[in-house]
């Protein structure tokens, strides 16, 4: 697996599965439980991570902003609702 990531300068760059694995492990398991639900089932939104995580909306909130940090994941504006964003894996 290759995962694509922002390097903060606008350019995207090609992770590979164990730069990947490195950057996640880095990472508080609450991150890690969230990219894993992802990996199953993406875009979802916030609310939908923490139902199907079971964390509550903070941890969530928390560990989606670490995720985006290291560049492992980005969201968008949901299709069904443009008030909500969805997250997904960046790879």
């Amino acid at each position: 697996m290759s995962a694509t990531a922002d390097d903060g300068t606008g350019r995207v760059e090609q992770l590979t599965e164990t730069e990947f694995r490195e950057r996640l492990s880095e990472l508080p398991p609450s991150a890690k439980l969230v990219a894993k639900v992802l990996e199953l089932d993406a875009p979802l939104s916030q609310g939908q991570l923490a139902d199907e995580s079971l964390l509550p909306d903070r941890t969530v909130r928390y560990a989606l902003n670490r995720l985006e940090e290291v560049g492992l994941v980005a969201s968008r504006y949901s299709f069904h609702d443009a008030r909500k964003q969805v997250y997904f894996l960046t790879n």
